[in-house]
């Protein structure tokens, strides 16, 4: 780039910051992020830029290249911050995403099988289908059954799992749970790779929206970051036109420009 050679070896060392499902993916992420950090190089030392390198929040201290870059950035790329109005319209907008997450507070027990043992899962579902058809008669006998039966350690307590939300789960048996009503057990075992589960489910407890008052930082940070982003894309496509670039084409790459 501009006659600096990048390697195969620094594309490889610098792979291995660039996760991916595919290893070309990889490569090519890895690569836009070498050309773009040479780009902002060349143009920090042909600008003189001199910066102090410092720490992050983790006490990890910048490379002198680090310091220059981000003087270089800052002098550079100036955006407006997002204001109130701003705020307000992404709010309005997007309603869903200032919700607290809904919860469900339930009981279960687990009657462990492994995934690709048919015997074993076939004899869970047997006594799970005895236990659900024994709680549809006595259902105040749910705690005593997960203290016998359970192999989750919350056996110990009655079955109690307490409150569990979106993602803290197995998707299957949050499928269950969105399906059922509060208050009965699960017409028959659910089913997911720890085993068979009967499952009770005591409480389901609403999202409720969050105020405007108490998301409008979280917002300004996240607009503000977006123009950020987006300019420092800009003015980072701007040096590569000037740039002579040999054997990548930085324009036609699907990694963003700035990580």
């Amino acid at each position: 780039m501009n006659g600096v050679p990048i390697t195969r070896a620094a594309i490889a060392q610098e792979t291995q910051n660039h996760p991916a499902s595919k290893p070309l993916d990889a490569m090519k992420a890895a690569s836009t992020a070498l050309v773009v950090r040479e780009l902002l190089l060349q143009e920090a030392r042909r600008q003189g830029v001199a910066a102090t390198p410092i720490s992050d929040g983790e006490g990890r201290r910048e490379t002198e290249e680090e310091a220059m870059i981000r003087e270089l950035v800052e002098r550079e790329v100036v955006t407006p911050r997002a204001d109130e109005a701003a705020c307000r319209r992404y709010f309005t907008q997007n309603p869903r995403r200032f919700r607290t997450a809904a919860l469900c507070e339930l009981r279960h027990i687990l009657l462990p099988a492994a995934p690709g043992d048919a015997m074993a899962r076939h004899e869970a579902a047997t006594v799970a289908r005895a236990l659900i058809a024994q709680l549809a008669e006595s259902p105040a006998t749910f705690g005593a059954l997960a203290e016998v039966h359970s192999a989750c350690p919350s056996g110990r307590t009655g079955g109690n799992l307490g409150q569990i939300g979106p993602g803290q789960t197995v998707p299957e048996f949050e499928s269950a749970l969105a399906a059922m009503t509060v208050g009965v057990v699960h017409p028959e075992p659910v089913e997911t790779r720890y085993g068979l589960h009967v499952v009770a489910l005591d409480r389901r407890i609403e999202g409720r929206d969050l105020p405007f008052d108490m998301v409008r930082d979280r917002i300004a940070e996240w607009l503000d970051e977006k123009v950020r982003r987006t300019a420092i894309q800009q003015y980072v496509a701007i040096l590569a036109g000037r740039a002579e670039i040999v054997g990548f084409d930085i324009a036609a790459s699907p990694s963003p420009l700035v990580q």
